[in-house]
């Protein structure tokens, strides 16, 4: 183990987070490596705002080649394991190789030792948790792999806060690979301020400007608030991408608003943060029965809409389920989802799936089968690492059901809904990413956007790149999403500037975004990977287009927005490959003697 420094000049350009990230593994990961051998790099992040009285400065980023979809890979929580990094003494982790046998990392006030996890290994994250805190005490923090990680199933995440998920990307099977078990932090060390009373009274002012329809929502429901609106429109796909509305699902309220928090016994607020969008739920009775997390939306519409389940219960159950064994919601539900259609149209039976009657809206299966994925059990073995492979098993022309983009499930957030998704799938470093910018993510306020026909595919790409550079910035400072959605885009340079020292601008602040996610980008093109080679699922865009609700006869032209995007951004238009001109106006000027020989 080592520790090391970075200059400001690095620090500057690449801010922290995924930023810094990608820097350091451009720089020394060689392409090619196998993501679960042991030369590819697994980083743990914050970002210069994690930590620090800015307001929702409480995510960390994991990072690594993704064994998925096998490009780079990132995946972001919040809670209290970021900031606590920070009070510990680091910044940033990174582990490479393979351990001989389970072993955790423990960070105690800026001393870091690797420790034999014999011990955790086969414990659920909830489990892993209580047991390190009760070795080391109620205020140490904990990122951990739970069974499916250990298992390096490809859908597998990471967890702290015995919920909170860094769910993405598979990076759970990456963490699984190395036998890293956990990572426990601990300590009161401060980060330091350039300015702590100019913080201060930013944080002061921005609190009083969290306001909204958008804000109200996450105080009073969380994303449950959003579940049923979003299933009306028509941006929550339903029947596994073949349907949408309220003819297919008309009971959305019973897993949204009211249904969802009728089981809250309390709120969970991440870090420092104002509006505390979590909570804790109890089901007291009946065939779900226990506790956890509240589910969030995209797990609400993808055991909920795209499997026509409106039990509540089995969803809180099931969002516990993969928040023990680390795996990813989004993936998992639509894997099942994926399995239905599957049975429902003959091309798998009870004899597969191990006497389970995959039927839409059964709840009972959809608990028993998640559980089985889990375990790698039975059928669950299929199922254990995405629709993609599970249909490459399956066969039968079962590819047809199988929504993905390069290998990623989508996530919750139809592009025939948000036309601009079609790109940010696409294009990507992370592919079916719904918060790496775009239409979807815009500041609450701060920068003037153009309203678009949901039908017009032309005209969008400098909103597009507006948006993405911005969240490039959000996830490499080490803010929530969310809160960004509740607040004025300026707040984003200005706590910069405050906590950093440097005079940082929204100008500035789009070009860092942009040079962070060009140096994504050219990982993957010196992996050999063009994402216009990706496999994207027609479903996703409407081919073939709905035959009603409210997204009927609607296919999006993905063609032609991607074609502006990446005239804009001056990339290949076959290759995308960014030209040397502007790879050296960003400062990549050893990208671009790689890209350019």
């Amino acid at each position: 183990m080592k520790d090391e420094l970075f200059g400001e000049d690095v620090l500057r350009k690449f801010l922290g987070g995924y930023g810094l990230a990608a820097k350091i593994m451009y720089d020394r990961q060689k392409p090619g490596v196998d993501a679960l051998g042991p030369e590819n790099m697994l980083g743990f992040l914050t970002g210069p705002l994690t930590g620090t009285p800015a307001l929702i400065g409480s995510r960390y980023v994991v990072v690594g080649k993704s064994p998925l979809t096998g490009t780079w890979g990132d995946a972001n929580s919040g809670g209290y394991f970021g900031p606590a990094l920070k009070f510990a003494g680091y910044d940033g982790v990174f582990f490479t190789g393979i351990s001989e046998k389970p072993v955790y990392l423990l960070i105690d006030e800026g001393k870091a030792e690797l420790i034999d996890a014999n011990g955790l290994w086969g414990k659920d994250t909830n489990e892993t948790e209580d047991l390190l805190k009760e070795k080391y005490g109620e205020k140490t923090n904990i990122s951990c792999i739970g069974p499916s990680g250990e298992n390096q199933s490809l859908i597998s995440c990471i967890i702290n806060d015995a919920g909170r998920a860094a769910g993405r990307s598979g990076l759970g099977a990456v963490m699984g690979s190395k036998k890293l078990k956990a990572i426990a932090v601990k300590g009161n060390m401060k980060v330091p301020l350039a300015d702590e009373g100019k913080t201060r009274k930013l944080r002061r002012e921005y609190i009083k400007r969290i306001d909204g329809d958008f804000a109200d929502i996450l105080r009073d429901y969380g994303t449950a608030g959003l579940t049923a609106t979003a299933s009306e429109t028509g941006d929550s796909p339903a029947k596994n991408w073949g349907d949408a509305g309220s003819e297919v699902f008309p009971n959305s309220l019973a897993i949204s608003e009211d249904s969802v928090i009728a089981f809250q016994d309390r709120k969970f607020a991440c870090w420092q943060c104002p509006i505390a969008c979590g909570g804790h739920m109890n089901v007291k009775e009946g065939p779900f029965a226990g506790e956890g997390h509240k589910p969030e939306y995209e797990t609400l519409a993808a055991f909920g809409t795209m499997c026509l389940n409106d039990n509540i219960e089995s969803i809180i159950k099931v969002n516990d389920i993969c928040n023990r064994a680390g795996l990813d919601t989004i993936s998992a539900g639509c894997t099942i989802a994926f399995a239905i259609e599957c049975y429902e149209n003959g091309l798998i039976t009870k004899g597969d799936t191990d006497g389970i009657e995959l039927k839409w809206g059964n709840a009972d299966a959809i608990v028993t089968m998640t559980e089985k994925i889990v375990n790698r059990d039975g059928f669950g073995a299929i199922l254990a690492d995405g629709v993609k492979i599970a249909a490459e098993k399956i066969g039968k022309g079962s590819a047809e059901y199988a929504v993905h983009v390069g290998g990623q499930e989508v996530p919750m957030h139809d592009p025939k809904y948000t036309p601009g998704l079609a790109s940010t799938y696409l294009l990507d470093a992370t592919p079916a990413r719904h918060t790496q910018g775009g239409e979807l993510i815009a500041p609450g306020g701060g920068i003037d956007l153009p309203e678009f026909d949901r039908t017009v595919y032309t005209g969008r790409a400098e909103a597009q790149r507006t948006l993405v550079n911005l969240m490039h910035v959000v996830n490499a400072a080490g803010l929530c999403m969310f809160g960004y959605l509740c607040m004025d885009a300026h707040s984003i340079p200005e706590f910069i500037t405050a906590v950093t020292g440097w005079d940082f601008s929204l100008e500035l602040c789009q070009v860092a975004g942009e040079r962070i996610g060009t140096l994504r980008h050219a990982f993957n093109l010196r992996e050999g990977h063009n994402p216009l080679d990706r496999e994207v699922s027609g479903r996703s865009i409407g081919k073939p287009a709905l035959k009603r609700g409210p997204l009927k006869d609607i296919t999006v032209d993905m063609k032609t927005m991607a074609k502006e995007y990446l005239e804009l951004m001056d990339w290949d238009l076959a290759t995308t490959v960014p030209s040397s001109k502007r790879l050296i106006e960003l400062e990549l000027d050893d990208v671009a003697a790689d890209l350019h020989p």
